[in-house]
């Protein structure tokens, strides 16, 4: 099987879809927007420079939602879509997604934000729902979202264990497989490389440099925000 496996943020999308998810909850009001671009800032950062806990940038991510009923919460993300996220649906990414469909290969996309923010994102994108890897959710017993990580957050090493645990439940290990992996950032060099062919996609800084080093891809597909 060849797999053309995608992160979503600053890759295919030029936005970062929790950070800008923040932004769409303080223009509705759902959150305080002072608080909230302060605290952004800081997770940013803490992401950037590889030391993101993802159990408290979870909870931070998902108060708002946690606060509304799932109905409210859904209406909401419909809004986020077309909104905050339509806008940045870029040509040069679905022609690349189109071009690795028309060449038979499995898209998957594989990101760090949580399922209830990236889940439609993807779709909209052309993803099919089970091909959809993200940071899940623990569900309380009424089926809404408790605020913690449900199995290993998917990132850094964390994207390896999940990419790994989807090719089982498929019959599927990393020598059956011919994957071409396409990520922005730094913190995806272990699943880069385990990649068969890993391409460093609107790179970081620290990523641009390590693929030049390596003799890596470098697609710069759009400039990124």
């Amino acid at each position: 099987m060849n797999i053309a496996l995608f992160d979503l943020d600053h890759t295919l999308l030029p936005i970062d879809s929790d950070f800008t998810w923040a932004l769409f909850t303080n223009s509705i009001g759902w959150t305080d927007a002072d608080e909230s671009l302060k605290q952004n800032d800081i997770f940013y950062q803490q992401y950037v420079d590889g030391v993101l806990d993802m159990n408290e940038y979870v909870r931070f991510v998902t108060r708002a939602i946690r606060a509304h009923t799932p109905d409210e919460a859904r209406a909401a993300h419909n809004r986020y879509l077309a909104e905050f996220i339509e806008p940045q649906v870029r040509a040069e990414a679905l022609d690349l997604l189109r071009s690795h469909q028309q060449a038979g290969d499995t898209l998957v996309l594989i990101t760090a934000t949580n399922r209830f923010i990236a889940g439609p994102i993807g779709e909209r994108l052309g993803f099919a729902d089970e091909n959809i890897i993200a940071t899940e959710l623990e569900l309380d017993d009424t089926g809404w979202i408790t605020g913690n990580i449900d199995g290993v957050a998917n990132l850094r090493e964390g994207k390896v264990h999940n990419l790994q645990q989807w090719l089982a439940a498929r019959g599927l290990d990393w020598e059956k497989v011919h994957i071409t992996f396409y990520s922005d950032s730094y913190n995806d060099v272990p699943l880069m490389e385990k990649s068969a062919v890993p391409v460093a996609t609107n790179p970081d800084e620290r990523l641009r440099a390590l693929a030049q080093e390596r003799g890596w891809r470098i697609l710069d597909l759009f400039p990124t925000e």
